[in-house]
């Protein structure tokens, strides 16, 4: 959807992100919609959009996306846009209750708010506009410091370079971590950030180069977390020898194959034990030799236990 006075990179960094994901096979089609009868409409930054397709065009599922872009905060300000808008908002607030999946990039949150289905939800924004849409919204449940927030088909995200997170987020619970690490490193994006991660992941820490033969050894070994694996075995996949690869990977990333393996292992079981699966199955799945390896390297790494994850809403 493309509100007036758009922000460019609201709109095109996740529109790019689809683009990538369909041109590497995924079956997604792009649409640009505006809020109202207009079919054209000028961005904050003085660029138009053209041959725009009106909202009320569409019929749509529980399979759909809809991303709502931030705008000026001028024009959300205006009470005569407001009203204006009143049937975009009516038309959104009814997609919702059919499960279609909403998303706002930065201020996109205060038209996802007008519509009213943030109300009593869990959502955020950008974090110069996290007062005054709390003060507008009361009912908002606001979380600040957070890049997005997924609440089953309800997306808020921070804004700007976060919708771009967000966009890769989604691909990745629709075609798996694969398919998104590989349209984020098309894209040049290095690093992954999630939902809750407001600040630096293993994605950022250790993920931030351009050198080919180190990602894939780091997606080699994301991609056998679950299982045992040896540095020959990811010497073999990217092609290098044993000293090489361990020199080469401690030299561009700072940090050891070992480390970064049990780093990402970690990291890995914190997001399952949040989800409230049991400690036995989360050992397994990240390629623990058993429940107390777990429970050793969290106290390690992070100085918690299962049960203090688990435990958190």
């Amino acid at each position: 959807m493309v509100p007036p006075n758009v922000h460019l990179l609201d709109v095109n960094g996740p529109a790019h992100i689809f683009y990538e994901a369909r041109e590497y096979g995924a079956d997604i089609e792009l649409h640009f919609v505006s809020m109202s009868d207009t079919s054209e409409i000028e961005s904050s930054a003085g660029l138009f959009f053209s041959k725009l397709i009106q909202f009320n065009n569409f019929e749509l599922s529980k399979n759909d996306f809809v991303f709502v872009p931030g705008l000026e905060y001028e024009l959300l300000s205006d009470d005569t846009f407001i009203k204006e808008s009143k049937p975009f908002f009516n038309w959104l607030h009814f997609q919702y209750t059919k499960k279609v999946n909403i998303c706002s990039v930065c201020t996109g949150a205060f038209l996802l708010a007008e519509s009213g289905i943030l109300n009593n939800q869990e959502c955020t924004t950008h974090w110069s506009y996290i007062s005054r849409l709390r003060d507008k919204f009361p009912t908002l449940k606001l979380r600040k410091n957070k890049l997005f927030i997924a609440n089953d088909n309800l997306y808020t995200s921070a804004g700007v370079s976060s919708g771009i997170d967000l966009a890769l987020y989604i691909l990745e619970n629709q075609f798996g971590s694969k398919f998104a690490t590989d349209i984020a490193k098309e894209v040049v994006i290095y690093f992954r950030r999630d939902e809750s991660a407001p600040q630096l992941s293993i994605f950022l820490q250790y993920r931030n180069h351009l050198d080919s033969r180190i990602h894939d050894a780091q997606d080699y070994i994301a991609k056998h977390i679950s299982k045992a694996f040896t540095i020959h075995d990811i010497s073999e996949t990217v092609n290098m020898s044993e000293r090489n690869l361990t020199r080469l990977f401690k030299r561009t990333t700072g940090i050891t194959i070992g480390a970064y393996s049990e780093k990402l292992k970690v990291e890995r079981a914190i997001h399952l034990l949040s989800k409230k699966n049991k400690v036995e199955i989360v050992a397994q799945l990240c390629g623990f030799k058993s429940s107390d390896q777990l429970r050793t390297l969290l106290k390690k790494h992070k100085g918690v236990l299962p049960t203090d994850i688990s435990s958190l809403k």
